[in-house]
Order: structure tokens, then C-alpha cells, then sequence
């Protein structure tokens, strides 16, 4: 399939070009036989992607293939974009309601595509490519987004501060998981790094001349833990000792340690922060040393998702027939943070999950990477793709639907500045 930004492409199947009110079941058809018809290109994508796993700002092999994949499809594609080498941007359709669809293909340390973003890029791709072909007849714009580092690196957040998000209607992306759900439990996040210093010594000779800067880590640990008791159930600290010294027999001159901190909003999260630095600048006091904090450039919001959108989004699963269903009912929370969610204060969106793995497979793990990679994972890549192409076609041809995802993302308001930094 070849289609230029802004071209015709071919008429659908049911109805011609004049036609206004199109059979949205007819165009959604045509649309899932467009993903079956690039089933084998996807998956080939997908599985290229896993093999070759790279980490925050580095995925220039994704970042490659995936332009290569819009441009031989014949869709114009900026590579680069917004600022940041690995992102990239194809936009097709001139006019009409304009969608946006997110891919990420960052991968973890150690254990690679653990949180299957080859799926998720893979996924993205056929979606985009799959209704690239009707824009201009159904009055519509579509962009793909191609988002990197979602893991602590922030992609989006640097790529929203140079006007990724400043247009489009709705935005959208689907995560792979154990199940098909509703939506990530997702908590706001904020990470520190800390470093104390105290003053060296000969540990056996004249330990009394020193002041230890682990001791000061270590305490600062523990006054961690206990905080941990006097925060609330869906709120979380943890963190690393990163450096604790040079040799044991002499007193560490130097320690650092990195600290995730996470609460249920942006808002929430900003008096936690407080509490956070009180308990780790305690420990220098008793330990006569000198502490620093550095927050983070970026922060992540939580996903507000838009119901109105995820209402649409499981009418389309289950045209799949594919049942959507809600996390709190069935007990199967997957919590975590995403720059997602920083979209999600800026445009409608939605971040569902999409089963890729069997039953009890908990992402962030070598089991996941490895369903990730599999059949399964490949039949996520298809009905993620399908689905969020139906979603772009509601929103081009439901205007109640569009009004309604505005008026809801309206209603949310927040004074929180999700794309600065709030140390």
C-alpha cells in the first residue's frame, strides 16, 4: 500500500468519495484486512525489534527500521524529530480531526524487551499504515509518533517541549501484558539522585578523624523505611545505594544513592518529595557530613485515560473478539510509571493493555521478553494494531464521540506543569 500524505489513496469498499456519512462497519472491515494484509511485515518488524534490544536514546536500529518501513509505504517521515535523535514523526491527511499514534521501542537492562516495546512499536506501525490509506476520503489526519527511552528517559516529555503535543485531538498507544485490560495502574514518579560527602580516613589508624559518608547513605536508607510505614498504600519509595566507598580500610569520603519516588498524581506526589529529602538530609546530621539532591530533568505524570475513548477502544476488541476488562475486577493490577502520562495531561488519550503473555506473567522480566518474542506476542501486535485503527476511524467519523472526549478532557483540569520540573 503507497499513500502519500494527503492523497486519495483508493476508494472504499460500500461507498464513493462523495459520500458523507460513510458505513463506519464497512470502513472498519477494509481497515482490519489492511492489518491482515501487513501481518508478516509487522510481526518481521516486531521480532527484528526484540532481537535487537536498545536502551534509552540509543534505538537507532528501531528508530531505522521503522521510518524505513512508513517511507517504502509510502509516507513522508521526518527522522529525528522534536529534538531528539531517535524520535520520528509521518503525518498523513491535510484536514479533519487529527489523532495521534504513539510508538515506544526502548528496551530494559539486562533482561531486553521485558516490557514487550517491540509490540508496542510494531502495533503502532500497523495502525498508522493501516488507515494512512484513508485520510483524505474520510476527512481525517493521522500522526505517528515515534516516542523513545519511555523507560526513565522521558522521550515524550522532551519531545512535548518542543511541540509534539502542541496539536492533534486525541492521542494513543496499547502495552502488552498478561491480560487485555482497561488500563495501566500507572503512579506519578520523580527520581533523585543523592550524593554525600564526609571526609577520609584511615579506618583502623585514626577512624576518629573521619566523617563517613556510607554511614550517612545507610542512614538515610533506613530513615526510608521507616517512612515507608506513614505513606499511603499506592504510594512508593525505593531506591539504590550506588556508591559506598573505595577500600574498607579507609572511611568512605563519598556515597551516592538513587531514589524513585511515586504517588497516585503529580499533585499528590509534590508534598512526598518533601518528606523524602527531610529523611535523607536527616542522616547527615548525625553523621557530620554534607548532602546534595538532584531531581531528575524530567517527571512522569499519571495516565488520566479518557473514557470515552476507552469506551470505543473495547467496542473494537470486541468486534475482535477480544474482552476488555477492568483490572480492579478481575485482580490484575499492573502498576507502574510512563511518560504517557504527561500526554494524557495534554491531549485526550488512552494506554489500555493488550495480553501478549499467558496468565500470571508479570512485565519487567526475562519470562515476559521472552512471550514478548513469541506467537503470542505476535497475535498482540495484530489486534493492538486493528484496534487502535478502528479508534482513529471513530474519532474521524464519530463527532459525538470526538465532542465527548473533549468535553471529559476538559473537566480535568490541573495547575501541575507536567512538562517542567517541580524540585
Amino acid at each position: 500500500m503507497a499513500v502519500r500524505s494527503g492523497s486519495k489513496g483508493r476508494p472504499l469498499p460500500g461507498f464513493g468519495y462523495g459520500w458523507l456519512m460513510p458505513d463506519v462497519d464497512v470502513v472498519k472491515s477494509a481497515i482490519v484486512d489492511n492489518v491482515d494484509s501487513l501481518a508478516d511485515r509487522l510481526i518481521e518488524v516486531s521480532r527484528s525489534i526484540h532481537a535487537r534490544p536498545e536502551l534509552n536514546f540509543k534505538e537507532r536500529f528501531a528508530h531505522d527500521l521503522l521510518c524505513d518501513q512508513l517511507a517504502s509505504a509510502g509516507v513522508e517521515v521526518t527522522r529525528h524529530a522534536y529534538g531528539v535523535e531517535t524520535a520520528f514523526e509521518a503525518v498523513v491527511g491535510d484536514v479533519g480531526p487529527e489523532a495521534l499514534v504513539l510508538l515506544e521501542y526502548d528496551a530494559l537492562p539486562g533482561i531486553g524487551h521485558g516490557c514487550g516495546h517491540n509490540i508496542i512499536a510494531a502495533a503502532g506501525l500497523g495502525a498508522g499504515l493501516a488507515v494512512a490509506g484513508f485520510a483524505s476520503q474520510l476527512g481525517g489526519r493521522v500522526r505517528i509518533l515515534g516516542t523513545p527511552a519511555e523507560e526513565g528517559g522521558g522521550g515524550k516529555i522532551y519531545m512535548a517541549r518542543n511541540g509534539a503535543f502542541a496539536t492533534g485531538d486525541a492521542a494513543m498507544m496499547i502495552h502488552p501484558a498478561d491480560a487485555d485490560l482497561l488500563r495501566m495502574h500507572s503512579l506519578a514518579v520523580h527520581t533523585l539522585d543523592v550524593e554525600y560527602t564526609g571526609r577520609a580516613a584511615h579506618a583502623a589508624a585514626a577512624p576518629w578523624e573521619g566523617r563517613n559518608a556510607l554511614d550517612a547513605a545507610v542512614l538515610g536508607y533506613v530513615n526510608m523505611a521507616a517512612l515507608r510505614q506513614h505513606i499511603r498504600p499506592t504510594e512508593r519509595v525505593h531506591g539504590i545505594i550506588t556508591e559506598g566507598g573505595e577500600k574498607p580500610n579507609v572511611v568512605p569520603r563519598r556515597a551516592a544513592a538513587n531514589w524513585y519516588v511515586r504517588s497516585d498524581t503529580m499533585e499528590s506526589l509534590q508534598p512526598l518529595k518533601g518528606r523524602v529529602l527531610a529523611c535523607l538530609e536527616g542522616a547527615t546530621s548525625a553523621c557530620g557530613c554534607t548532602m546534595s539532591a538532584t531531581w531528575d530533568d524530567v517527571a512522569y505524570a499519571e495516565v488520566r485515560d479518557n473514557q470515552a475513548m476507552v469506551s470505543a477502544y473495547v467496542r473494537n476488541m470486541a468486534s475482535l473478539g477480544r474482552e476488555v476488562h477492568d483490572p480492579d475486577l478481575i485482580g490484575r493490577r499492573v502498576t507502574g510509571s510512563t511518560d504517557m502520562g504527561n500526554v494524557s495531561y495534554l491531549l485526550p488519550s488512552i494506554h489500555p493493555m493488550v495480553k501478549a503473555a499467558p496468565d500470571g506473567t508479570a512485565i519487567h522480566t526475562e519470562e515476559f521478553a521472552r512471550h514478548a518474542g513469541s506467537e503470542s506476542g505476535d497475535r498482540a501486535v495484530l489486534a493492538g494494531a486493528k484496534a487502535m485503527a478502528m479508534l482513529v476511524v471513530d474519532l474521524w467519523t464519530d463527532p459525538a464521540l470526538l465532542a465527548e472526549a473533549r468535553q471529559e478532557f476538559s473537566r480535568v483540569t490541573s495547575t501541575i506543569d507536567v512538562l517542567g520540573v517541580t524540585g
